[in-house]
Order: structure tokens, then C-alpha cells, then sequence
């Protein structure tokens, strides 16, 4: 028998005996058995709801941990992803400072040779030419300025 089954027969036979006893002590009966009835429900209520707070606590205790199982697990992927970034970018920045170092060698190096052969070097702020600097148009020679074959002086003479 299930505790339902025996709780219904034990309600109506309490309601059996209600009925079947003298008025005066029949209400002192309901009462006492009221009384009983509200504290037997609020004892279940409160088990019930016990019961159902616990569930709760408990269910709420596991999801906290998956998912600072699963923020620790992604945590340490980001940490490996960001860490194996870093190094490509280290090596990266490895191989331009190398391609830098050979290109300035280079420069460096032609430099030297434009030296040695005294090419001629770029010139400076100072260097540069003035506007008062250029010939103006009366300066410019005229076709009677230019010399001819004949101004030329030969080896011989």
C-alpha cells in the first residue's frame, strides 16, 4: 500500500468518526483534527519545498562547475592561440630587423664605393641655387658671343 492510499483511509475514517460522535465532542474532535491536518501539511509543504531547494542548490552547484571547467578550458586555448601569435609575430619582426640590417649594409657598402670612385654626392641645403642665383635673359650669350671654328686655336698654332 502507498503512503497516499493510507492517508486517504486514514481521512476518511476520521471523517467516519466525526460523524458518528455526540455534538460536544465532535467539535473539540475537528478541531484537534484540523490542528493535526494544518501541521501535517505545513511539515509536508516545508519537506516538499525543502526537498526542491536542495535540487536546486545541487543543480545550480554542478552548472557553476561545468562552466568554470569550460571558462578554464577556453582560457588556456586562448592563452596557446595568443602565445603562438606572439611568436610568429617575434619572428616576423626577427626577419625584417635582418632585412633592415642587410639593406643598410647595403647602402652603407655603396656608399663607400661612390666615395672611392668620387661620384659625385648629393647636394646639400646650401648648395642648392638661389633665385638671384639664376642667369636672368641678359646674361644668356647671343649667337655673336658663341665661337666659331675659327676662334678655335689648333695644336699646331
Amino acid at each position: 500500500m502507498d503512503k497516499k492510499d493510507v492517508e486517504k483511509a486514514a481521512l476518511k475514517a476520521g471523517e467516519k468518526i466525526v460523524e458518528h460522535t455526540p455534538e460536544p465532542v465532535k467539535e473539540k474532535v475537528e478541531e484537534k483534527v484540523k490542528e493535526k491536518a494544518k501541521e501535517k501539511f505545513v511539515e509536508k509543504t516545508e519537506g516538499k519545498l525543502q526537498e526542491k531547494a536542495d535540487e536546486a542548490s545541487e543543480k545550480l552547484q554542478e552548472t557553476k562547475e561545468k562552466n568554470a571547467q569550460k571558462v578554464h578550458g577556453k582560457g588556456e586555448d586562448a592563452k596557446e592561440k595568443l602565445q603562438d601569435v606572439l611568436l610568429s609575430v617575434k619572428d616576423k619582426l626577427s626577419d625584417v630587423k635582418e632585412a633592415g640590417e642587410d639593406f643598410q649594409e647595403k647602402v652603407s657598402s655603396s656608399d663607400d664605393k661612390d666615395k672611392s670612385k668620387n661620384k659625385r654626392k648629393i647636394k646639400g641645403v646650401n648648395q642648392i641655387k638661389k633665385a638671384t642665383d639664376i642667369k636672368s635673359s641678359t646674361k644668356i650669350k647671343s649667337s655673336n658671343d658663341i665661337k666659331s671654328s675659327t676662334d678655335l686655336k689648333t695644336m699646331g698654332s
